[in-house]
Order: C-alpha cells, then sequence, then structure tokens
C-alpha cells in the first residue's frame, strides 16, 4: 500500500521546465562549458584559479545551466555555451550506431533533458542534436519497456542503472502497469483500500491525541 506523503510532480517536457519538478531542479544545476564574450566586473571570486577583480573576456569556466540561460542573449553577447562532450559529433556517431550500449546514467543522469536544454542555445548543431535525441529515445524505448514487462517480482536494479531519469520514469511507469495487471488476474484489483491521504490524515489526529 502506498503511503508516501509526497507526490511527485512531473518533470516538463522537450524545452519546457516544471518548477515544482525535483527532476528539473536538479537539472538547473548541471555545469555547462561556456566562454565570456565580455568583461564581468567584480565576479573575479567566481573564478578560483586566479586573484584578478574581474572575470576578462575570453575566460572559459563552468556555470549552471539555470544561470547560462539567464545570462544568454542572441542579440548582446555576453557569454558563449560550448556544446558538453556527450552532444558532440563524436558521441553522437556511437548513438546513431547502436543507443543501446551506451550508459546513459553514467553520461547523464539528464541526456534528454540537457539535450532538449541545449536547443536554447544558438548552435549550428542544434538540428543533429535533436534528431539524435529522437532517435536514441526510440532506438532504446522498446528494450526498457520490455524490460519492465518481463521483471516482476525480481531485482530491477541491473536493469535500471543504466538508464536515463526520463527512461527510469518510464520503466517504473511500466513496472506499475505490470503489478496492476499481475493483481488483476489474481482478482485483488476489486478490492478497497484506504487512501494514503486518509491514512496520513489519522496518523496526525492520532499525533495530536495527548497521552
Amino acid at each position: 500500500m502506498d503511503t508516501q506523503s509526497y507526490l511527485p510532480v512531473q518533470p516538463g517536457v522537450g524545452m519546457q521546465e516544471n518548477f515544482l519538478s525535483l527532476d528539473d531542479i536538479l537539472l538547473s544545476h548541471e555545469r555547462l562549458p561556456i566562454r565570456t564574450e565580455c568583461i564581468f566586473p567584480r565576479l573575479g571570486y567566481l573564478e578560483k584559479a586566479t586573484d584578478a577583480k574581474d572575470i576578462p573576456q575570453g575566460t572559459k569556466m563552468e556555470l549552471p545551466l539555470w544561470l547560462s540561460k539567464g545570462l544568454y542573449e542572441r542579440k548582446r553577447r555576453v557569454l558563449s555555451v560550448e556544446l558538453p562532450k556527450v552532444y558532440r559529433e563524436g558521441w553522437r556517431t556511437v548513438f546513431n550506431a547502436d543507443p543501446n550500449v551506451v550508459d546513459l546514467h553514467k553520461m547523464g543522469p539528464y541526456y534528454y533533458g540537457l539535450g532538449s536544454q541545449m536547443l536554447h542555445f544558438d548552435s549550428p548543431e542544434n538540428p543533429e542534436i535533436a534528431q539524435t535525441l529522437l532517435q536514441t529515445f526510440i532506438g532504446r524505448f522498446r528494450r526498457n519497456m520490455d524490460s519492465s514487462q518481463n521483471a516482476y517480482n525480481e531485482d530491477t536494479s541491473p536493469l535500471v542503472e543504466r538508464l536515463d531519469c526520463l527512461e527510469k520514469a518510464l520503466f517504473t511507469s511500466g513496472q506499475s502497469g505490470l503489478n496492476g495487471f499481475q493483481s488483476w488476474e489474481k482478482g485483488q484489483a476489486s478490492q478497497l483500500t484506504a487512501s494514503s491521504l486518509v491514512l496520513n490524515y489519522r496518523k496526525r489526529k492520532m499525533a495530536d491525541v495527548p497521552p
């Protein structure tokens, strides 16, 4: 019986973000390699490699995704964002050859989410990146869902350890459907159970009762 007090908020889809989603919050802190295109006055303390007061133009450093998006402007060049290596041509060739051999969790773990967010930045490689993201998802989807439907009452750790966070959510959804079907086959689907909200309310009421 599910008695969790927190109901997970689903992350945004594609380039959209859901600021109430823990996954999207963690994604927004992924660090990107950037190059400053102007002087950043009085921000030298952010660059630990130097004691300068300002960050000079042309400095290469890493910034979180949320800050990179906030500072990036198409008209006024404040910074340029370099592609993380997993989205560059070399790795795109690997994904296009056989996406199932890649450990996306080790590469990410937000491969699809971060890749979609990279499309916010102007890059001549954006069409290729988008196509690789789509083909990688399609190429891995059937295998992942087959695994989720054929692992009943088993340890699924080896099956999910190489998955991106999006794929893990889909795997969990597939497992939920499998468990529901198995319960229906056993005649357990019609049994009424108390809502987790009711159970939590009862716990709070009991805690409020003086000894």
